[in-house]
């Protein structure tokens, strides 16, 4: 759109070349004055400026309002409905009907230059406008034949005269059985099998959606396509199945078009007899032949374009499974078999030699199609020779394929989940609009946050041998979890233990085997209102994903991802990592002591201070598990605060001094050698009091931690991880001077 100074005003400026465009400049003015035989004198040039720069301006006008579609667009409608109300002069009608054809050609021509349907998706709608066109000119047409019919054959305008004219050559019976030829092949033939094709096409592509939907996850899964390609794939299955259905509704303005044409020459006709013989005294054989040759004439005009879109519709939805331009796929197609072309010459030979058949038509039709089919003939050995010719000179040119390395079958996934066929439709959208695969990558960055550690990538792909709604975790192959779930619904627990009275399926939880209900969807409410935990499908999927990673966390800490920790720490670091890497300690060591802090679900984030650590314990010993001792002293004020509760304070289970007493006299060996040698009563006896001991503090709704000496946590640790898991073991030395601690209990 041109700004307000890009305006002029011719009278208020003196110098002809003020308020015009930039581009134009006084000689362009002279050249127009020129051209124009206006004498030179400053009248003229004034008035030749006025003119040239209205042009300018026009133009610019007309420029910036390609922008404008949409005004454009409500204007064309609008005009169509004053053309349905108010009546039109001969001309305008004129206009119109020109305007009718050529835009229904254009479609014809677009339909047949296409490579898909998909690119002419708006056809329906392009469909609508050209069918409202012809109706509102039919109305527009019936209300100058029935006004003005009495007047002669141009009383409708020259458009309709000149096919009444022509068409009809001067007879309107001739014209009559035109018409009726021309409805009869748009109503029965065209319209009714393109509108069939477009319902059969729609019903197949809808029923074909899910198993689409299916391979494109499937492709998803394997890596044959990345995420881009799959979500432009979705998109285009949508808009085809959207597309077709929208043609077999399309299909019925067309055969309704065709109806209302009959109609309308019907009403035409036999109106416009009443009227010329009832109210302009008419004889009854001019009445009809002047209103029948107008109105056939009518017909004619708007029949002619209602068979081309009829056509293009047709071309469009039988087009279907075929790639390429349409000329491509027929002259292609129909040429790709010489022998055929060969037969059809052979048979027109033979029609030659039939007595009675003239055969001058027929020879040269056999003549020309068996010069075709010589023509293809040869041209498909030059293609054949020529492929076996390139095929042989690339078998002479590759070397000799090898083998697929073994190292290609020996790659395992660090993460796999495995869903049912059910449970496919999580990764397009869950319940709440947000995909699985989304909630995955949100974990990435979680676990990175909290744990300092870059969680593997996992990779979905869909089991056709599990059940409908079953998963499986899988962790370097092994199978680490398992799951059944009901897509569409919510999983419902209760935090205090107790039974859920809600009306649902009762089930397991899949990730800590608490005790849960399936509900609908619809209880929602209800289960919040209870104060019941409601979770969703994908969200059980990452909450069983999430805890089988924390477990696993050691084994998928490998070697290059320890590397990669190492190079991506800030340049102040880097000087640290030189110094004990590797004259202290190689970054294998350094790996297993990140393994053993996140054993114990201790974030490694605070890399420097870990390093640091293993610096100041390399000096004293080269022992791993010695060194991971002395790091989770340093970082006793990261530990300390994790295991805090909502009050801030520790917890604590002390390991009473007859029981130190008893791990410190079972230690055999000497130095950085000792191990653990307790008599296995004795063993079974410290097993029973700890598993007492926390499962009266379970019940009271406390989760505290085990504190003992620093010499003997790692044994204790050994013990108890192999019956609770979950149960936190600290030593003295990892209670930060400032941490707030309680002792309720002793073992």
């Amino acid at each position: 759109m041109a700004d307000s100074t890009s305006e002029f005003d011719v009278t208020s400026n003196n110098n002809p070349e003020e308020g015009l465009p930039k581009d134009i400049s006084s000689n362009e003015m002279i050249d127009a004055t020129e051209f124009q035989g206006i004498p030179d004198s400053s009248a003229t040039l004034t008035a030749a400026n006025a003119i040239g720069t209205f042009r300018q301006n026009l133009l610019q006008r007309l420029i910036d309002s390609k922008g404008r579609g949409d005004l454009i667009m409500a204007i064309g409608v609008v005009m169509i409905l004053v053309i349905l109300i108010i009546p039109v002069p001969t001309w305008m009608l004129d206009i119109g009907l020109a305007f009718s054809i050529s835009f229904s050609v254009m479609i014809l021509m677009t339909v047949i230059f296409l490579n898909k349907p998909l690119e002419f998706n708006a056809f329906p709608t392009i469909l609508l406008l050209a069918t409202l066109i012809r109706l509102s000119l039919n109305l527009a047409s019936t209300r100058l034949i029935l006004s003005n019919g009495h007047e002669g054959t141009n009383a409708a305008g020259r458009v309709i005269e000149a096919f009444g004219g022509f068409v009809m050559g001067g007879n309107f019976v001739i014209g009559i059985i035109v018409f009726a030829i021309l409805v009869i092949v748009n109503f029965v033939v065209i319209t009714k099998g393109s509108g069939r094709i477009a319902e059969v096409a729609a019903r197949f592509t809808l029923d074909a959606m899910p198993g689409k939907q299916m391979a494109i996850d499937a492709d998803l899964s394997s890596g044959l396509i990345d995420e881009d390609e799959a979500r432009t794939r979705r998109t285009e299955l949508e808009e085809e199945s959207s597309f077709f259905g929208a043609m077999d509704g399309a299909a019925k303005f067309v055969r309704g078009d065709a109806m209302a044409g009959i109609i309308i020459t019907f009403i035409n006709v036999l109106g416009g007899i009443i009227i010329g013989v009832a109210q302009n005294d008419m004889a009854f054989v001019d009445a009809a032949d002047s209103y029948t040759r107008l109105t056939v004439g009518d017909g004619l005009v708007s029949q002619i374009p209602a068979l081309i879109v009829s056509t293009a519709a047709g071309m469009l939805v039988a087009k279907g499974g075929v790639k390429g331009s349409m000329e491509k796929a027929v002259f292609g197609q129909l040429s790709a078999k010489p022998k055929s072309v060969g037969m059809v010459s052979f048979l027109l030979f033979c029609f030659v030699a039939v007595p009675g058949i003239p055969a001058l038509p027929f020879l040269i039709l056999a003549t020309a199609t068996g010069t075709i089919a010589f023509i293809l003939h040869l041209n498909a050995r030059k293609i054949a020779i020529s492929k076996a010719e390139q095929v042989e000179a690339e078998l002479a040119d590759a070397p000799t394929l090898a083998e697929e390395p073994i190292s290609q079958v020996l790659k395992i996934d660090f993460l796999r989940l495995e869903l049912g066929y059910g449970l496919l439709q999580l990764i397009n959208e869950g319940e709440d609009g947000q995909r699985l695969t989304d909630q995955i990558k949100a974990l990435r960055r979680q676990m990175a946050v909290e744990m300092g550690f870059v969680m593997p990538a996992v990779r979905i792909q869909d089991n056709m041998q599990l059940a409908a709604n079953n998963y499986i975790v899988r962790v370097k192959e092994i199978d680490a979890g398992k799951g059944d779930l009901r897509p569409n619904m919510l999983l419902v627990m209760d935090p205090r233990g107790e039974e859920i009275t809600l009306t649902g399926e009762t089930t397991t939880e899949p990730t800590f085997g608490l005790p849960a209900t399936w509900i609908e969807e619809s209880g929602r409410e209800e289960a919040l209102f209870r104060g019941y935990t409601v979770v969703d499908t994908p969200t059980v999927i990452t909450t069983h994903l999430t805890e089988i990673i924390k477990d696993n966390m050691s084994d998928l800490l490998s070697y290059a991802e320890t590397q990669k920790l190492l190079d991506e720490l800030d340049k102040d670091h880097q000087k640290l990592i030189a110094d004990i890497v590797p004259a202290q300690i190689s970054v294998g060591g350094i790996q297993r002591t990140l393994q053993n802090l996140l054993q114990e679900r201790i974030s490694i984030r605070d890399l420097p201070t870990i390093l640091e650590g293993i610096s100041e314990a390399c000096i004293q010993s080269r022992n791993i598990g010695l060194i991971t001792e002395h790091v989770r002293s340093r970082l006793a004020r990261q530990i300390s605060d994790s295991n805090t509760d909502s009050e801030g304070v520790i917890l604590m289970v002390t390991l009473s001094p007859e029981w130190e007493q008893t791990f410190v006299e079972a230690l055999v060996g000497a130095g950085e050698e000792k191990q653990l040698s307790m008599a296995p009563s004795r063993l079974q006896e410290f097993i029973s009091a700890v598993r007492q001991t926390f499962e009266r503090h379970a019940m009271m709704g406390e989760m505290p931690i085990l504190l003992t000496s620093p010499p003997i946590r790692p044994f204790v640790r050994s013990i108890i991880e192999r019956f609770r898991p979950s149960t936190i073991i600290m030593s003295q030395n990892e209670i930060h001077p400032k941490a707030k601690i309680k002792t309720v209990g002793q073992v």
